[in-house]
């Protein structure tokens, strides 16, 4: 399973939203430039994230575009979804009842492919904008980083437990 351009990037200029902000409306220039993004690309996502009220836009000089809930309250989620991309593990249509096999029938692991995702939407449902600002992630290293960008270990307990 892989995550297209489209979620990555509307995440990535989400949280470089997020960061430069500063109670100000961004220029969609400002945040193409940072991530070496496409402005005509970020356009298009930004228009998906204002009809779904993820972010609000300011014309004029100075203008730009804002959070619409602030980064405490827009979840990762939310922005991937808003810009189409599904999160799924399986091949099958979820509104299909038909499956993915050549009888039409599920595959032996159509469960385990489901379950699946809905542990990724979850798990992206409980992260924040301001969790990712403010580094508050455990990390592929096993430790978690903290909001001043310092890593702790995590308890023997609790990664004995993943």
């Amino acid at each position: 399973m892989r995550l297209s351009t489209k979620g990555r990037y509307a995440v990535m200029a989400m949280v470089d939203l997020a960061m430069h902000s500063d109670g100000r409306p961004v220029a969609l220039a400002a945040i193409a430039e940072r991530q070496d993004i496409s402005l005509s690309y970020l356009e298009q996502l930004f228009a998906r994230l204002k009809r779904n009220a993820l972010v609000k836009s300011m014309r004029g000089p100075g203008g730009g575009y804002m959070l619409a809930h602030g980064a405490d309250g827009t979840r990762i989620s939310d922005i991937i979804l808003a810009v189409d991309e599904p999160i799924r593990a399986t091949r099958c249509d979820p509104q299909s009842p038909h499956g993915c096999t050549k009888t039409k029938m599920r595959c032996a692991t159509h469960d385990l492919w489901a379950e699946l995702s809905n542990q990724i939407h979850l798990f992206l449902s409980s992260v924040t904008l301001a969790d990712v600002v403010n580094r508050r992630m455990l990390g592929a290293s096993g430790r978690f980083m903290t909001g001043d960008g310092l890593a702790a270990t995590v308890p023997a307990a609790a990664s004995a437990a993943e």
